[in-house]
């Protein structure tokens, strides 16, 4: 038998809330287990058993398996394992543990998804503790935050997350690969529950209506009960010229994103804190998303350290159109959400134009008028989304209109 051999996971200094995961197959012997870990006097017994356990679910009868912990939780150990497992012995079998009670349930198309944190699909000791920093979408990324030769381990991290990790409420989001591979992503998160799917460098409707074929056939085959949205991102010129066409593609579609980085280094230019150079490609997006009838989703903002640039930037985008933008850092979170949500005079300007509006619909009049001001449908609505987000954001008292009418 010719000596086969799989090495999984991160190991080294720096390391931590992950494993390392070495699996070497056998002719005989049975599986001889080495744990390596600083807490092994603690946990080593749980994390043998563990891995005992997924050895003999793929019937691994005879091999060496070198664990060396660094403090990885059940999802990570299991994950690494697995995808070690399958890189050696053919099987369609999938270990799971137990899924959270939180991970399951859909987000609507409406959710708001002023930030939405990037997490590097390889990289756990990212993962666990981002949700607490509350952002409205944590994304799990298989895409350019992982190499290609960890892309395969990546997997099987993020599937596991998807069952077993703490969101703290936030949506449910993963970014698959282009192309082939992104189509064969989708097996290990469609049946996951996972709430949003980002498509990167998408430049026409067909990249997108490939992605929602595979997903309904896999829904159809997993029957997941939850709503899985759909978030184009357009990254070059070709696609900012098909925005619309890319927005309306399915009605799975909750919003499309602009992702600056690839865009400017199509356009053979370079991105600048004014974005002079990226302003009619996020104008195209703002308008095909409002078109199309959904949320546009501004880029990340890359530098991490300078939070007043951030804000301006979030003004700005704000001011574009955008109902959000990305976030590559936790601590640009509270920035993003304090310069999307609306202002104190925007607030009160809108109850005054939905009051006023109240009140001319109950006297049946056909014209409303606020001051020496008419008031015509738009504004209505864009009051009404004002009001709508202050309530869902916690700034505005969602029985506001019943105390307003104390007041008269």
């Amino acid at each position: 038998m010719s000596v086969k051999k799989a090495m999984v996971g991160n190991r080294g200094k720096g390391t931590k809330s992950d494993c390392y995961v070495e699996l070497e197959l056998k002719a005989s012997g049975g599986v001889q287990l080495e744990l390596k870990s600083k807490v092994n006097s603690l946990y080593g017994k749980a994390i043998s058993g563990l891995a005992r356990e997924i050895m003999s679910f793929f019937e691994v009868r005879d091999a060496y398996l070198l664990i060396e912990d660094s403090g990885a939780v059940d999802f990570v150990l299991a994950a690494r394992i697995e995808a070690a497992v399958k890189m050696l012995v053919s099987t369609n079998k999938e270990f799971l543990l137990p899924r959270l009670e939180t991970n399951v349930g859909s987000t609507k198309r409406s959710t708001f998804r002023f930030s939405r944190l990037y997490l590097p699909g390889n990289s756990p000791k990212l993962m666990l503790n981002a949700g607490l920093h509350k952002p409205n979408g944590l994304i799990l990324d298989l895409e350019d935050a992982v190499a290609p030769e960890k892309k395969h381990e990546a997997r099987f991290v993020v599937r596991n997350a998807l069952r077993n990790l703490d969101f703290y409420g936030a949506e449910r989001m993963v970014r698959i690969n282009q192309g082939d591979m992104g189509i064969e992503d989708l097996e290990y998160i469609v049946p996951q529950n996972v709430n949003l799917i980002l498509i990167p460098k998408c430049e026409s409707d067909e990249d997108v209506l490939a992605v929602d074929a595979a997903i309904q056939k896999l829904k159809t085959k997993n029957n997941p009960s939850n709503d899985i949205w759909l978030m184009p991102i357009i990254e070059s010129a070709k696609g900012v010229i098909n925005a619309y066409k890319i927005a309306a593609a399915s009605k799975n579609i909750s919003s499309i994103a602009i992702g600056l980085e690839d865009y400017t280094a199509d356009l053979g230019t370079h991105r600048t804190p004014e974005g002079n150079e990226s302003f009619f490609a996020r104008s195209m997006v703002v308008n095909a998303a409002r078109a199309a009838g959904v949320q546009p989703i501004d880029s990340v903002f890359s530098d991490v350290s300078d939070m007043e640039a951030l804000a301006e930037n979030a003004r700005r985008s704000k001011g574009l159109g955008f109902d959000g933008m990305g976030c590559i850092h936790p601590r640009q979170i509270k920035v993003i959400h304090e310069s999307f949500a609306p202002s104190a005079t925007e607030i009160e300007k809108a109850k005054r134009i939905f009051l006023a509006f109240k009140e001319a619909k109950a006297k049946g009049l056909g014209v409303v008028s606020l001051g020496t001001k008419m008031i015509d449908a738009p504004v209505v609505k864009r009051a009404v989304n004002t009001i709508t987000v202050a309530v869902n954001i916690g700034v505005l008292d969602k029985d506001w209109e019943r105390q307003a009418e104390s007041q008269v």
